[in-house]
């Protein structure tokens, strides 16, 4: 009856196998996201591009001194927007490089942290059935062990003595050696359990903690491609933004630009009609130096007859006290710099070269603007673009009759008559076509323009 039990009791299902350890998914996945985004621009490239934007208007004010303010206040604009428009593909460019990159990478470890939680799930299974094993290989045991304390003892002297028979002894003899047996069997299982439990129970341990730190890598990942998608998002919502800025940029100089040709057109008609004014000024001088000349020799040859008639010194001719070469003129401002030469100008809205005619000189909006030197005022009024305006003939100098203007300014405070050196005209403005207070100063040889610092 014992041995029956026992039979019964006996484990008949192999132990568990054990599970070999494997390497870690993290170990597979070795990355490193912050190579992988690309660095943004350097303060020196930032302060590269600034410095030749800053440039870049500069010359442009200067292109555009002698044109509207809204128009030239579009076109740089435009300009501007136009300058920065490489930079901003190349942000959105590398935002979205780096989107992808960190997209990637939030994939990768999201995949590796899949593996690694299947391997952590067959691990607790392992462990489960490992268990399940042990505590019914530990049952068999202890059941075995409550029969042989209930039946007595079953080792090979008892069955001898017990027996009643050959036959009888030799089959109990049997069935002890099987029951030994079993019970060695039944304890290696339990031993053999018990190490792959320990074992299956290291592994899970490893797994979960590649799990835990898989998991922080997936946080970390995910919100590293969450602030690249993000910075994607905001240059191109950036650059969006600049050819929409440059769209209407562009729309008001097309706009202006009929506007500005008409009073550019109005500006040289106006130019001509000075230059028609002061050539027949010029030729009015010149019959008057001629005249002048004439009467100082008549009066000369009869100061000679008389002197010689009375037997007198013969006085002598009067002496010519000749012009300078340069410093005839005064400046005709107080401070301020000198914002744009004389020269020609390469009109970036209209491609044409056009005469920059005058000196501009910088200064605050109603600086007192002063007569560069004795003369007589014969225009003051609207001057079409050039706005307020005085010019001021000067006679002949160095053989050729010098007038002066001055333009763009805000009131008048003399209109008419002579003028003297440093004698107050005016203040500045920025009437006209005029981007910001300033004078312009000209100077006209027979009604031609030239360079102001060669009589300055």
């Amino acid at each position: 009856m014992i041995l029956q039990r026992l039979m019964r009791r006996v484990l008949t299902s192999p132990p568990g196998r054990r599970p070999g350890l494997r390497a870690g998914a993290a170990g597979l996945v070795v990355l490193s996201f912050s190579a992988v985004l690309l660095a943004p621009p350097s303060a020196a490239d930032t302060g590269d591009e600034k410095r030749a934007a800053d440039a870049q208007v500069a010359d442009l004010e200067e292109q555009l001194s002698e044109t509207s303010a809204e128009l030239a206040q579009a076109y740089t604009a435009l300009t501007q927007t136009q300058a920065q428009l490489p930079a901003a593909r190349a942000r959105l460019a590398s935002a979205q490089s780096a989107a992808r990159a960190a997209a990637k990478h939030n994939a990768e470890v999201a995949a590796a942290l899949a593996v690694a939680q299947a391997n952590a799930a067959r691990a607790e299974e392992a462990v489960a059935r490992n268990t399940a094993t042990r505590d019914q290989t530990q049952r068999t045991l202890d059941a075995f062990a409550a029969d042989l304390f209930q039946g007595g003892s079953v080792g090979q002297l008892s069955v001898a003595l017990g027996a009643t028979s050959a036959d009888d002894f030799a089959t109990r003899l049997v069935l002890a050696d099987t029951v030994t047996a079993m019970t060695n069997q039944a304890l290696n299982d339990l031993a053999a359990a018990k190490a792959d439990g320990d074992a299956n129970g290291a592994y899970l341990a490893a797994v979960q903690v590649e799990v835990t730190d898989l998991k922080r890598q997936a946080e970390n990942a995910l919100a590293a491609a969450e602030a690249s998608r993000n910075e994607a998002q905001a240059a191109s919502s950036a650059l969006d933004a600049l050819v929409a800025q440059q769209s209407g940029y562009a729309a008001s100089v097309e706009a202006q630009r009929a506007n500005e040709a008409s009073q550019l057109a109005e500006a040289q008609a106006e130019q001509q009609r000075l230059q028609a004014l002061l050539i027949e000024q010029a030729r009015i001088a010149r019959e008057r130096e001629a005249a002048r000349k004439a009467a100082e020799a008549a009066a000369q040859k009869a100061a000679e007859e008389a002197a010689r008639k009375n037997g007198t010194a013969v006085p002598p001719p009067p002496v010519a006290q000749p012009d300078q070469a340069s410093g005839f003129l005064s400046r005709p401002i107080t401070g301020g710099r000198t914002s744009s030469e004389f020269g020609m100008r390469f009109h970036p809205i209209f491609q044409v070269w056009r005469l920059h005619t005058g000196l501009d000189f910088a200064n605050g909006c109603s600086s007192p603007v002063y007569a560069a030197a004795p003369g007589t005022i014969i225009r003051a009024g609207w001057a079409g673009g050039r706005g307020n305006q005085i010019v001021i003939d000067h006679g002949i100098r160095r053989g050729v009759d010098l007038a002066t203007t001055y333009n763009h300014l805000t009131s008048f405070v003399q209109r008419s008559g002579t003028v003297s050196r440093g004698q107050l005209i005016g203040y500045t403005g920025t009437t006209g076509n005029s981007t910001g207070c300033h004078l312009h100063f000209e100077t006209l040889e027979d009604g031609q323009f030239v360079n102001p610092r060669s009589w300055l």
